[in-house]
């Protein structure tokens, strides 16, 4: 009869073998009688030898979940907040099918298998492909991005080698946030693959300045990029004369559009846009640390765009079998997967989960639904700044249409962004984005953003909360 195992003996599939039976055996295998031997290049003097300060392990699922939850209970959550912060992560909406639908076994954890296991993903994936190239008025919309700033920096990049020129001018406003990524991301290993040239924005508008566009460009210029809205929140409604000023120069038009705003909003393509990038945040994502942010990027049927398309894309073709439809990669060998090392530029897999949540929200708003939110947010948001401007010393510096967010200057005040905000906290208020130190010459102010989830109620409680702290 064969003796019973116990627990010392005990090998789990899971984690780590530390039992001390398994620990001798293993060490026994390969000639070591003490742990510490396989740390034998490092010199002795870099060697820890006390005990290290740390408290007792847990050794049991309950007990681990009761500290964790204690560890969390400390963090405040943005839903116990009214919240008014935005920049470019905003509070909107999630439907509870996204996360019913991207939470299901067969999305959540069949993260990037072949094409003969995958075809339910595949379909999913065009189907959101399909619909943000109907977004976007595009032609073309492959695999998301890690995030906005890093498809409008893929869009930079494909247009200087389409062009074979490096300057790509950006507006002054632009989004500091996007612009730092987009400035490491084109900054090439051996030289600098974009040289980013800043076009002034009017003080008065917050619109691209054309005087300073105009003076900026040139016949070494690779691209024209507008953010639309822009970072201010201003509708650039000079878009389409933008494009036609950037095409004669010879420049590639690019354009960083708010997803949620094109319910309302002209798709870039329709005013001149060559290229469309931006966020998949805005279509349902959670306000979540390092989660929910995908980019994407429209394209033309061009196939100068189209070979320079860094990523996957899924096609659909007809099977043999007539009304059966197959769904396979696209740009394998073109793209950074296939290419590998001779590849221009690289790319991950890592947010390919919200291409589904975005194609599960597109699917559920459809056309007149993405036209109803668009319009709940503008309202809503013309709403909250017009009863901000009525308070003392506040005033809303920007004249034009806005979408979402809008600048309020609190300088009249004699207070400072950073402490309305931090009284505003104690009042259980998330405030706007201090703008004090990207943008100086705004004085005192912060970009504020509404959205679908506040409601009027919070925006007067929000208001009577400013009077009193202003007071």
């Amino acid at each position: 009869m064969a003796p019973k195992k116990t627990h010392e003996q005990f090998v789990s599939p899971y984690v780590p073998s530390t039992a001390k039976v398994s620990k001798e055996a293993m060490m026994k295998e390969i000639g070591i009688k003490d742990d510490m031997e396989l740390y034998r290049d490092i010199p002795d003097d870099l060697i820890y030898k006390e005990d290290l300060d740390i408290p007792a392990p847990y050794v049991d699922e309950f007990s681990i979940q009761q500290h964790m939850t204690s560890i969390l209970k400390k963090n405040a959550n943005a839903t116990d907040y009214a919240y008014f912060l935005g920049a470019g992560c905003a509070r909107h909406h999630t439907p509870a099918v996204c996360d019913e639908m991207t939470g299901r076994g067969e999305f959540l954890t069949a993260y990037f298998g072949a094409t003969t296991d995958d075809r339910g993903k595949w379909q999913a994936i065009w189907e959101y492909q399909a619909q943000m190239a109907e977004l976007l008025d595009t032609d073309f919309c492959g695999f998301p991005q890690y995030d906005g700033p890093w498809s409008l920096s893929h869009a930079i990049l494909i247009a200087t080698r389409i062009t074979g020129k490096r300057k790509v001018l950006v507006p002054a406003s632009a989004s500091p946030m996007n612009m730092k990524i987009v400035d490491n991301y084109t900054d090439g290993v051996t030289e600098r693959q974009a040289e980013l040239v800043e076009v002034a924005y009017d003080k008065k508008t917050g619109l691209l300045d054309l005087k300073d566009l105009e003076k900026k460009l040139d016949n070494k210029t690779a691209a024209v990029v507008i953010e639309n809205p822009n970072f201010f929140g201003m509708i650039e409604t000079q878009g389409e004369q933008i494009g036609k000023m950037a095409k004669k120069a010879g420049a590639e038009f690019i354009v960083y559009a708010d997803p949620i705003s094109l319910g309302v909003l002209e798709a870039p393509a329709n005013y001149g846009a060559n290229m469309a990038a931006g966020d998949l945040h805005s279509l349902g994502g959670h306000l979540a640390a390092g989660g929910h942010q995908a980019g994407f990027l429209g394209l033309p049927d061009d196939k100068k765009y189209l070979s320079q398309f860094k990523d996957l894309a899924v096609s659909i073709a007809p099977t043999i079998e007539d009304g059966e439809y197959s769904f396979v990669w696209y740009n394998f060998e073109e793209g950074s997967y296939g290419a590998r090392e001779e590849a221009n530029e690289f790319t991950g897999s890592a947010c390919n989960l919200w291409a589904i949540h975005s194609a599960v929200y597109l699917t559920i708003m459809g056309p007149k639904g993405m036209e109803e939110v668009g319009n709940t947010i503008m309202a809503r948001a013309q709403y909250a700044a017009a009863e901000l401007a009525k308070l003392p010393g506040v005033k809303v510096p920007f004249a034009g249409p806005f979408f979402k967010e809008f600048v309020v200057d609190f300088t009249g005040t004699g207070k400072t962004v950073a402490e309305i905000n931090r009284a505003l906290v104690d009042k259980k208020i998330i405030g706007g984005l201090d703008l004090s130190c990207d943008f100086p010459e705004l004085g005192q102010s912060a970009l504020w953003c509404v959205t679908e989830c506040n409601t009027q109620a919070e925006i007067d409680m929000l208001v009577a909360a400013l009077e009193a702290v202003l007071a």
